[in-house]
This record gives structure tokens, C-alpha cells and sequence, in this order.
């Protein structure tokens, strides 16, 4: 058994006494453990197991990207709480486009779905050559182009 089965079914295992709560009944423990060894043994045998599906390989660099990621949402949200709770209302909103520097599917997603999840702007719509999104305020969209965020994925994206 390789080192990324024996992870899966770590994890796997993990997951179901996670939601199971059963920690004391040896067969129920070794029930769900037997159910985590035949997933990993089922999906190796049906083939659907591979370096995109188990990117375990990116898994210290998420490390480093989740906590900043986080840090940038709270600033963001921050920022939009702001602008709400000024009389003034001080929107501005815009569309921009620009080019990701992301080169595989995943750093694509991973890209756009952390656009959306920063408070104020909205991925619209993302392709390989091209991301449209929308800003709450005018810097808040243009924020997004050449941006830190850009850089770290790429970086968390590695060799692909």
C-alpha cells in the first residue's frame, strides 16, 4: 500500500470517527476502519484516484495560503461593513478583467472561488485566458488585478 492510500484512509477513518462519535465499541471503530480500506481499495481498483483528485502534495502550502486567505477575508469583510454602515453609502461598482497567472484547472478554481469568498467582489466569470469580476467599490476591483492573491495561488499551484 502506498503512502497516499495509507493517507487516504487515515483520513477517511478520521472523517468517520468525526462524525460518528464512536470511540469506545471496538467493532463499530474497526467497522469504520474496514469502510475507509475499502473506499481507498474500491477507488484504486475503479481507477478514479489521481494527483488532481488527492492533491495531498499541496498540502503545506495550503498551510501557509489558508490562514492569509482567512486573514483577507476578515479585512475585506471589515471593510464592507464599513461601507454599509456609512450614510453615504460610498458604492462604486465595477467590472473588471484581467488575466490570471494560474496555469492548471485547479489554481484557476482555487483563484476565482477565493475571489468570491473575499467580502466586496464577486468572481462572474473565469476562464484560462480571463476572469471578469465584480468589485463593490472601484479599488476593491482593481485590487484584483496583479494581485498578492495572484502571486499565492500561483505559488500554492506549484508544478501542476
Amino acid at each position: 500500500m502506498s503512502l497516499r492510500n495509507l493517507l487516504s484512509v487515515a483520513l477517511l477513518f478520521a472523517f468517520w470517527l468525526l462524525l460518528s462519535g464512536y470511540f469506545e465499541d471496538r467493532f463499530l471503530v474497526l467497522a469504520g476502519l474496514g469502510s475507509a480500506i475499502a473506499v481507498v481499495a474500491f477507488s484504486n481498483r475503479m481507477e478514479v484516484v489521481d494527483r488532481e483528485g488527492q492533491p495531498y502534495h499541496l498540502a503545506p502550502a495550503l498551510l501557509t495560503y489558508w490562514p492569509w486567505l482567512l486573514r483577507e477575508i476578515l479585512k475585506s469583510a471589515l471593510t464592507v461593513s464599513r461601507i454599509i454602515l456609512d450614510p453615504r453609502l460610498p458604492i462604486s461598482p465595477t467590472m473588471v478583467r484581467f488575466r490570471p497567472s494560474q496555469r492548471t484547472v485547479g489554481g484557476l478554481v482555487v483563484h476565482a472561488n477565493s475571489i468570491t469568498l473575499t467580502p466586496g467582489t464577486i468572481t462572474v466569470e473565469a476562464g484560462s485566458d480571463e476572469f471578469l469580476v465584480h468589485g463593490l467599490t472601484r479599488d476593491g476591483a482593481q485590487g484584483c488585478i496583479d494581485s498578492e492573491m495572484d502571486r499565492r495561488v500561483s505559488a500554492l499551484e506549484g508544478d501542476g
